[in-house]
Parts: C-alpha cells; sequence; structure tokens
C-alpha cells in the first residue's frame, strides 16, 4: 500500500515531521539513504536557546524546549537533555538590540532577561568579562544531542505506524502533469504518494532542480573543538560570546566544546566531500579565544576536533513551506537552528501537509515561505547583532 505521505531524509527534521504527521494518522514512509540521524544531524552542537530575534524562531525554540524538558514522558527515552542555562554575552554595541530582544521574548512567555556581570561570573568563575557590557540568561536553556532525539523521534513515529526505511537513496522525484508523485530510488523503484516532503538538508537542492526549483541552500562548513578544561567546572551554563564570536558548551565526561559564530566569511563545502578534522588555523583561533576568554583555565589542552556542515539559505533562516509543484514541500536551509526549532518543524510540515497553513499564530507559514527570497522579503531579526546577525 502506498502512503500517504514520503519523507525524504530520516535526519531530525525528517523525523520530527515523520512523528508529527503519524501521530495524527496520516500514512508516513521516511526514506533514508544512510542511517537515521547519520547526516548533518549527528555533527550538531545541539545547543538549546530561544535567543532569536526572529519572533517565530524563538516561539518555536520556546517550544522545544519544552518538549526536551519533558522528553522521557512524551518520546520515552532520554534524548541527552541538559538544562544547564544559556547565556549570551555582548559588547557595547549590542545592548539595545539584546533587550529588546530579551523583551520580545518576554512578550512570547519565554523565560528571558537580563541579569549582572557578577551573576555571570558566579556561573562561569574562570571567565573573564570585563569587555562584555551586557548578558541574557535563559535559565531553562541548556544543550542536547541531536542524534538521540532524532532516533527518539523515528521511534515514535514507528509507534504510530510510520515506516522508516533506512539504507534506501533517493534518485528522483517522479512528477506527473505538474504534479509530484512519488519517488524513483536508487535501485529503479518507483513508490507513489499524495504528498513529498524534502527534508535532506543540502541534498534537497538536486532532488528538486529536475523540477525547475532552485532552492537556495548551499552547505557551509564549520570546525569544532574539544577541550579538557583541567578542572572540574561543574554544571556550566551554555556561554554564547558575541564579543569574542564564539561558543562553549559542557561535553561529555568533563570536557567543553568550542564553535565559531562568525559566519562572515563562509567556507561553502560539498557535503559529500570535506574535511572532517580542523585545520590549523582553526586551532590556534581558538586558542586564542580561549587564552582571552578563560585565563582561569591555565591547565586547559585540546582534546578532538571535527568538522560538519551547515544547510544555509542567503537569510540563514529555514524554508518549511509548499513549493511551486503540487504535493511537493520542502524542511532544509536550518543554518544551524535545527536542533532546537525540530519538535516545532515537525508540527508546522504537518500543519501544510494537512491544512495548508501554520496552526500557531506564533509560527506564520509566511515567515518561512520558499518565495521570500524572489520576493526580496528574507527572514531577519528587527534587532540583529553587530558581527553575529547570520546566527541571530
Amino acid at each position: 500500500m502506498n502512503p500517504d505521505v514520503i519523507i525524504v531524509g530520516g535526519g531530525l527534521e525528517g523525523t520530527a515531521a515523520a512523528r508529527s504527521l503519524a501521530s495524527r494518522g496520516v500514512s508516513v514512509t521516511v526514506l533514508e539513504r544512510d542511517t537515521v540521524g547519520s547526516g548533518g544531524t549527528g555533527k550538531s552542537s545541539g545547543i538549546v536557546r530561544c535567543h532569536y530575534g526572529v519572533p517565530s524562531l524563538a516561539a518555536m525554540a520556546w517550544k522545544g524546549t519544552a518538549l526536551f524538558e519533558n522528553a522521557e514522558d512524551i518520546l520515552g527515552v532520554d534524548i541527552g537533555f541538559r538544562q544547564s542555562g544559556y547565556v549570551v554575552g555582548v559588547g557595547g554595541q549590542n545592548v539595545a538590540a539584546l533587550r529588546a530582544n530579551l523583551q520580545m521574548h518576554r512578550s512570547l512567555g519565554i523565560e528571558s532577561f537580563e541579569i549582572s556581570r557578577d551573576e555571570v561570573a558566579e556561573l562561569w568563575p574562570s571567565a573573564y568579562l570585563d569587555d562584555f557590557a551586557a548578558f541574557g540568561y535563559e535559565p531553562r536553556g541548556g544543550h542536547g544531542d541531536a542524534y538521540q532525539t532524532a532516533q527518539a523521534f523515528a521511534a515514535a513515529a514507528r509507534r504510530d505506524g510510520a515506516a522508516i526505511r533506512q539504507g534506501t537513496p533517493v534518485a528522483a522525484l517522479t512528477a506527473d502533469g505538474g504534479k509530484v508523485t512519488g519517488v524513483r530510488l536508487a535501485d529503479g523503484t518507483e513508490l507513489s504518494a499524495g504528498t513529498v516532503v524534502l527534508a535532506a538538508g543540502p541534498w534537497s537542492v538536486a532532488l528538486a532542480a529536475p523540477l525547475g526549483i532552485d532552492l537556495p541552500i548551499r552547505a557551509m562548513r564549520e570546525q569544532i573543538m574539544l577541550i579538557d578544561p583541567g578542572t572540574d567546572l561543574g554544571g556550566v551554563p551554555v556561554f554564547s560570546d558575541l564579543v569574542s564570536l564564539q561558543y562553549v558548551r559542557a561535553e561529555t565526561g568533563g570536557r567543553l566544546l568550542f564553535g565559531n559564530s562568525d559566519l562572515s566569511e563562509p567556507e561553502w563545502a560539498d557535503p559529500d566531500s570535506y574535511g572532517n578534522r580542523a585545520e590549523a588555523s582553526f586551532v590556534d583561533r581558538t586558542a586564542a579565544r580561549l587564552a582571552h576568554r578563560f585565563p582561569g583555565l591555565e591547565n586547559a589542552g585540546f582534546v578532538g576536533d571535527y568538522a560538519g556542515c551547515y544547510d544555509v539559505t542567503p537569510d540563514f533562516n529555514p524554508i518549511i513551506a509548499p513549493l511551486p509543484v503540487d504535493g511537493l514541500v520542502v524542511a532544509a536551509g536550518f543554518s544551524g537552528h535545527g536542533f532546537k526549532i525540530s519538535p516545532a518543524v515537525g508540527e508546522l510540515v504537518a500543519d501544510l501537509v494537512l491544512d495548508g497553513d501554520s496552526g500557531d499564530p506564533l509560527v506564520p507559514a509566511r515567515d518561512f515561505r520558499f518565495e521570500r527570497f524572489a520576493e526580496g522579503e528574507p527572514l531577519t531579526s528587527s534587532n540583529p547583532y553587530v558581527g553575529a546577525g547570520e546566527m541571530r
């Protein structure tokens, strides 16, 4: 029997969509070319924060926080969420934007507020804080494991009747009379469905192109460093440093994960072939930033590194929308935001498939429409941060 919906891609967003659709009684088949969570999902830093300048993204992240907090009750398993809190620090040029964003967050019901330098020093006693002018804090933020979360979404979808087919690459979308009718697999098998959801990250582009759809999504390589702090830091919060343009969070075994927040000069990459290790220049830059920001970590040392790819759009925000061919919906281009908003993405995709519009007034479908780029109306913050606007 053919499913109602085929989802191409078994990463975090594809499995989230499968879970939401299956929970509403929709027959769903997920087609994953490798294994669930084996693509960009497995490289996610897993940070949970609602600190956005775009209200719909903040609202989606708040939905995500609520699920992560109750994952064992809702999904039946531990997804690795650790509610350590989230701190963002800014320089003088970004204080007004910070305060405007915090006010917007509170208007959405998000627990987000300004805290003092002394309060941050208590949370991060090894940090140098004098070059910050203001700080925001989310006590309910933290970090999780995107791979575990995708597995949990897939298991929940299966319990509601979805089929998750791994090792099943899709070669092409099939169409007839201007409507997508299903997919053709790499082995030549054709599967039919009333709707196809493209949730294959940067690989979505090549699948949409033969239908005359140019998805403005590119793969951007990002590097990560793992650091042994040389001391027990306890439960430190995630720290988003918008002065040095880096972020840091606790990792398993007492380590720290350091990432880059300066995306002004993107490194475009082939998602099937890119360097998986950090380059010497990135190691040197991270060492300098570490020494400046955390002088109290005198015995810190590098213990590992890797690289992954974001699927990036021109405005660094996702496309979650019907495409200009009937029967085709896309959920891709998450630009690094995908983990924290994934539960809401699943809901929005289900709304679009079943009702053609968002069911949540705080998450208007218009924000994430494909046409916004051609219309010259990118989705951007009203209160962007100088130096880090791409991630906000």
